[in-house]
């Protein structure tokens, strides 16, 4: 039941529109709030069934849309274990949620894959999660919101993180939950909004620490030389809070490594100021594990503009605002 005084909870709400997203863009934090012992949920919108698929002993689960979704539960359910994450539910089983099964709108890469858009036929009609309606799909996020009474809620950025549909969605659905609880009629405390970002220095310095790698990529291909960036990649100033990777590092990296149909070459990486770790996806372009993981706090409209300041919540150890 949630609580007549409105007041927080100490804890931490994630939004998310796949399996394998809440490790990959907020890994470090659900797994720091967790290790604090403060209470961490998270939502993920669809089961992933459009999702391309990594190697083949799996191959076969590409396509065949229920077979895939079963398979990225259970890879789901590792990784939290991993996080320490336990309080987790699917958008469409809340309390409340009448619409049927949402699924997973489908992407195309773009741009030689260092950014993806939905390519116009990609969504399925009538049951895609980004499709479906707004109010529709926040009611129920918006009833845990109220339950939950979280200090905070975090998701991705406008654009998505790198443009993908059902990302953009997810993030319209945080936000107007947020909304809908605050206009319920009973008290609440309305928590900070954070967008998963990487500040611009730190995104360049790992992309040339990782071409510095060369050969010991594993096979991955090594960053392109040129300074074009995803949406989830911001100026410095915008940057607000920071999370410290090292102590959580293994448990980030498990985490992925769970996600085997999605994630692939997940390796630390010692002694580089720059990154702690490295993946790729499907395209096998490698990706950096920064030091730090990094926050936006959202701002009106998804206006770009200079950090906003953040209260004084009580961080947990590791998690920082910006100065």
């Amino acid at each position: 039941m949630s609580s007549s005084s409105g007041q927080r909870s100490g804890g931490l709400l994630a939004v998310h529109a796949h399996p394998d997203d809440e490790t990959l863009a907020t890994g470090s934090l659900l797994a720091t709030w967790a290790a604090a012992g403060r209470p961490v949920t998270l939502v993920t919108c669809t089961r992933g069934e459009r999702g391309e698929v990594i190697g083949a002993a799996l191959a076969h689960l590409e396509g065949d849309g229920p077979a895939l979704a079963a398979h990225r539960e259970t890879e789901l359910a590792a990784a939290t274990a991993a996080l320490g994450v336990t309080d987790h539910h699917l958008l469409d089983t809340l309390p409340g949620w009448t619409g049927g099964r949402l699924e997973d709108s489908g992407m195309a890469w773009a741009d030689e894959g260092r950014r993806a858009v939905a390519a116009p036929d990609a969504v399925a009609a009538g049951t895609a999660f980004s499709v479906r309606p707004l109010d529709e799909l926040a009611a129920p996020l918006a009833a845990l919101l109220l339950d939950r009474r979280p200090d905070v809620v975090v998701t991705y950025e406008p654009g998505g993180g790198y443009g993908h549909p059902d990302h953009v969605r997810a993030h319209e659905v945080a936000h107007r939950a947020v909304e809908l609880a605050a206009l319920a009629g009973e008290p609440y405390e309305v928590p900070v909004v954070l967008w998963a970002a990487q500040g611009r220095t730190r995104a360049q310095a790992a992309r040339r620490a990782l071409r510095a790698v060369g050969a010991d990529l594993g096979g991955l291909t090594a960053p392109a030389d040129d300074d074009v960036f995803a949406s989830v990649v911001v100026p410095d100033d915008e940057i607000a809070l920071e999370v410290d990777v090292a102590p959580v590092r293994d448990a980030v990296l498990a985490a992925l490594r769970a996600h085997a149909t999605q994630v692939q070459g997940v390796e630390p990486v010692e002694g580089d100021a720059a990154l702690v770790g490295r993946y790729a996806l499907s395209l096998g372009l490698a990706e950096p594990v920064l030091p730090v993981e990094q926050y936006r706090v959202a701002v009106p409209d998804g206006l770009r503009g200079a950090r906003e300041p953040l209260p004084d919540l009580g961080w947990p150890a590791g998690v920082r605002p910006v100065a």
